[in-house]
């Protein structure tokens, strides 16, 4: 009997059919994208000449000699870990808040999936026009509460005017719009736990802090670890936000490295300095896939 027909190769084969649609998935709309970003990054190519040249490694000597680079690869770091940090704080607070029993508890698990499905201009937008610098409703709350000066006074904060100002704003839209993802992730695997486990754990005299430290996050860690990478991969490569709010003003001070690459790349029309930029994405997040999946894997054996 030959090979393909035993029962292994079936197996092999039944296997193999369900992972080719992800595997081409893949390969068409990340692996291709990815491999024509890199030649234009080794090219001269832009959207005056008809034809491009190979030119190695100049684009990306001429992206890390401008101090732009330097302050957007800095806002991508804080934009990044800042808005990762708060979205972890107030997903887990929201995930622990939604296992309580109370009144409507279905009604408001739907409701906090609300920021996360909006449609991102319109969501942004809203947000734009409550950081207006004359007719901000958060102003407005801010001076009816006395904590500013009344309306038109000099005290009034201009968020999206001011480089501090700016970029929390934008971090904080940002975190408004992902922190729910964190809490539904986090809250699948809070209700993974069998509650025998924890009711053990309470008679053994453990306080929150150590079942959740000791019982809890060892066993939801890969329900954990794959939700810090995709929601590190969307922090890293929001252009959106940033772009509809301030467009990296002012002054550069919300400048983060995928809005340096469309500005770069689309708007100026240099192609190729456009994908370099956008590639130093690269070497900030494969290390720390590397390491989530790497204690991922430790952890299944």
């Amino acid at each position: 009997m030959s090979w393909w027909r035993t029962p292994t190769a079936r197996r092999y084969t039944f296997g193999y059919t369900l992972l080719a649609p992800a595997v081409l998935y893949v390969l068409l709309l990340v692996g291709a994208p990815f491999l024509f970003s890199l030649y234009l990054a080794l090219s001269d190519a832009s959207t005056g000449a008809p034809v491009a040249h190979f030119v190695g490694l100049d684009n990306f000597r001429s992206a890390v000699e401008t101090s732009v680079f330097y302050t957007a690869l800095r806002n991508t770091l804080l934009f990044t870990v800042g808005a990762g940090i708060l979205k972890g704080l107030l997903g887990t607070t929201l995930a622990f808040l939604l296992l309580q029993p109370f009144h409507g508890r279905k009604v408001i698990r739907a409701l906090i999936v609300v920021p996360f499905t909006l449609p991102i201009a319109v969501s942004v937008l809203g947000w734009k026009w409550m950081f207006d610098s004359q007719f901000s409703v958060i102003n407005w709350a801010l001076s009816r509460l006395d904590l500013i000066g009344p309306y038109g006074s000099a005290s009034w904060p201009v968020w999206l005017g001011q480089p501090g100002l700016a970029l929390l704003s934008v971090m904080f839209v940002n975190v408004w719009r992902g922190f729910p993802f964190s809490a539904i992730v986090l809250l699948a695997g809070l209700t993974s736990v069998p509650p025998e486990i924890l009711d053990a754990a309470k008679v053994d005299g453990a306080t929150f802090l150590q079942r959740f430290r000791k019982v809890i996050v060892p066993m939801i860690a890969p329900i954990l670890f794959i939700g810090s990478a995709f929601d590190t991969v969307f922090t890293l490569s929001d252009l959106s936000i940033v772009y509809l709010l301030t467009n990296g003003g002012p002054d550069g001070a919300t400048e983060i490295l995928p809005t340096l690459a469309y500005n770069t790349g689309i708007r100026g029309g240099a192609l190729g300095r456009g994908a370099a930029i956008s590639l130093f994405l690269l070497p900030i997040l494969l290390p720390l896939i590397f390491f989530l999946l790497r204690a991922l894997r430790r952890r299944q054996y």
